[in-house]
């Protein structure tokens, strides 16, 4: 079996095609991202209508690509698109102009790989960017006449751990990235009998990842703001410092698994203000104690949750899991306790193989083209 999958849930343009083995192995064929950092990077964050205009950009080009990589782009020996489905592909994408100039083409240039099920995440996300996934593999189901499977963004983020890793259950998640901030109690996989999940713990406002960006935008540190302030830390000569810069560690002795990162953002703003010669010593430790309060309540949360829930396994995914500090310590805290589960930093971010795997699990849940649709508040529940 192989499956194509297909992620632009924020600014990430991902297609992967994954083989899945006997014995529920997984082979990655292809796994191609086209980042859109350096375009936001002047904005200080991402500007939905501006990825979604760089996702009908990129399509093509990445799906080109993975196909290359996976050996499964042959050339179309007809090269003639019937009239009927050039016409529905058009109504498809309507809303895409630039992708149907770039994606009648193809269709008429290429032949139809050897897939068997397409997959695309559908929610949550940043809305305008989902429809423009959405829309294109919709087109391709329709022109290749291939199933779909509509796959859920956190709960991608956890299943991604499954390509290297077996899970021992029942297992605790914490997804944290730019816009999620989410403990998950999961009870078993989602095979044939469509999981158990429940999010006992999420944040009240701002996601980890948002605070880190607004927080490096306030010391001057550039985006995305968790890589920049984990560089300006990792600057620190003497480890273990007693730092004279001191931030609160919000909701972190609070009863509930909740997070709140807002008022540590305003924190950092409150502080920085008083601050009139900011060296680079004053930005190097005031990230430290950034990147180090956010750790901070996130371990402790986690730890608390799987205490409580008596689980066998921590499963750490989404974009903020990458960082570096946050893994060191988390495998240093869970030591002898739990199981402790993260993906590599490469798929830690958003990409195609993470919905690739997880349509796998829902295989049998398949969409019809017509009734598929981006869900920009859909929930992992």
């Amino acid at each position: 079996m192989r499956i194509l999958a297909i992620e632009t849930s924020c600014d990430d343009t991902g297609i992967a095609i994954l083989e899945i083995l006997k014995g529920q192995s997984f082979k990655v064929l292809a796994n191609n991202v086209s980042s859109q950092i350096e375009i936001h990077k002047k904005y200080g964050g991402v500007f939905p209508a501006m990825a979604k205009r760089e996702h009908q950009k990129n399509l093509v080009t990445v799906l080109i690509n993975a196909l290359k990589e996976a050996k499964l782009l042959e050339k179309e020996k007809a090269k003639i698109l019937p009239i009927d489905k050039n016409t529905t592909i058009q109504k498809i994408l309507e809303r895409e102009p630039e992708l149907e100039k770039q994606l009648i083409p193809f269709l008429k240039k290429y032949a139809k790989p050897n897939i068997d099920l397409i997959a695309v995440t559908n929610g949550p996300g940043l809305e305008p960017c989902l429809w423009v996934g959405v829309n294109f593999a919709k087109a391709l189901s329709y022109a290749w006449d291939i199933p779909i499977v509509a796959v859920n963004h956190i709960e991608a983020h956890i299943l991604i751990n499954l390509l290297n890793n077996k899970i021992d259950f029942p297992a605790v998640a914490l997804v944290v990235s730019g816009g999620h901030t989410q403990l998950i109690l999961m009870k078993k996989l989602p095979a044939r009998s469509g999981g158990d999940y429940k999010i006992i713990g999420e944040t009240r406002d701002d996601a980890a990842g948002e605070c880190f960006d607004k927080c490096a935008k306030i010391l001057g540190l550039g985006y995305p703001g968790g890589p920049a302030i984990a560089a300006k830390a990792a600057e620190l000569k003497i480890k273990n410092l007693e730092l004279k810069i001191k931030l609160p560690r919000p909701m972190i002795n609070s009863k509930d698994y909740d997070f709140s990162f807002s008022g540590l953002k305003t924190a950092v703003l409150y502080a920085d203000k008083k601050i009139k010669n900011k060296t680079k010593k004053y930005k190097v430790e005031m990230a430290t104690e950034i990147q180090q309060a956010i750790i901070d309540v996130l371990i402790k949360k986690t730890i608390k949750a799987a205490r409580d829930f008596k689980v066998k396994t921590i499963i750490l995914g989404g974009g903020v899991s990458a960082n570096q500090e946050l893994r060191r310590q988390f495998a240093e805290k869970t030591k002898d306790m739990f199981k402790l589960i993260v993906p590599p930093a490469s798929l830690s971010t958003d990409n195609g193989l993470m919905a690739a795997i997880t349509s796998y699990f829902h295989k049998n849940q398949k969409t019809a083209f017509k009734d598929l649709e981006a869900n920009a508040n859909l929930r992992v529940e």
